[in-house]
Formats: structure tokens, sequence, C-alpha cells
């Protein structure tokens, strides 16, 4: 069984954090290229999963190594996104990715974390597991706070 892990209770610094949020989605074409569903943002936190199909996969049947990228991509930048202030977004500028197990299932789930916060750079963490199957990917990155285009 998947535990959860305590991520420490950050607030944000935009309240209407929630209500930017489906604005913020629309934009996201390559997440709703893939399928992933978004179903949780909150300080520091964010958890999606994607309903696994054959473009998901690798030559032999695994979870392909850029989709768990990706997720793991996601839900980091989303827990990162919602600590900043409005009016910035987040981008990736480090990932790091350790593949534990190789992925075989029907539904992948991720959940992301901020593990330290700054003005500028965001430390997080994710884990990615199949089905109720154990951790198959973890991974780390740093979010760089930017300044939202004018005219994306």
């Amino acid at each position: 069984m998947i535990q959860p892990f305590s991520p420490p209770d950050f607030s944000p610094q935009n309240p209407d954090f929630r209500e930017e949020l489906e604005h913020i989605l629309k934009g996201q074409y390559f997440m709703k290229h893939i399928g992933f569903q978004l179903e949780h943002v909150e300080n520091g936190k964010a958890e999606g999963y994607i309903v696994l199909g054959e473009q998901h996969l690798q030559q032999h049947g695994y979870l392909h190594g850029g989709v768990s990228a990706t997720v793991c991509d996601l839900v980091m930048g989303f827990a990162a996104w919602s600590l900043i202030p409005k009016g910035y977004g987040v981008v990736t500028a480090n990932l790091n990715i350790d593949y534990h197990y190789p992925g075989l299932g029907r539904k992948l789930f991720g959940r992301g974390r901020v593990v330290k916060t700054g003005n500028m750079l965001h430390f997080c963490e994710a884990e990615l597991w199949l089905d109720e199957g154990p951790v198959v990917v973890r991974a780390s990155s740093i979010m760089s706070t930017v300044v939202k285009p004018l005219n994306p």
C-alpha cells in the first residue's frame, strides 16, 4: 500500500491560486496530449494520474521512461506553482529521475511535493506507482520562478 509522505506545512503566496488553476490548465497542451489528469493541488502538494494505453508504453510493454519523467515534472511543477505569488509561473530548472522497477499496470499515479521553497527556487520530490504496486519511480527537481509572459 502506498503511504503518503508528510510535506512541510506551506502557505500559498497567492490566496487565489485555485481560481487561476483552471486558466493554467487550459495551456497545458502536452499534459492533455498524454492524458494526465490533475486530481489535487494545494499548499506545496499535487497529485494526478494517467490511465495507460499502448501509446504510453515502450517496446517491451513497460511504461515509457519519458512518460514517467513527464508525470514527475507535472506533479512537482504544480506543487511548486501552488506556492508562488500571483503573476508568476514555474519552469523546471533541474530534473533527476530514478527508475526502481519496470512499470507494469493499468493506471499510473503521481504525487509531488515541495521540500523547500525560496523566492526563486523550489526543491521538489515526486513518487510514481502503478495500480496498487510499489513506488516504481522517484524524482527530484528544482523549479524556478519566472514572470509569466503578457501574451502567452
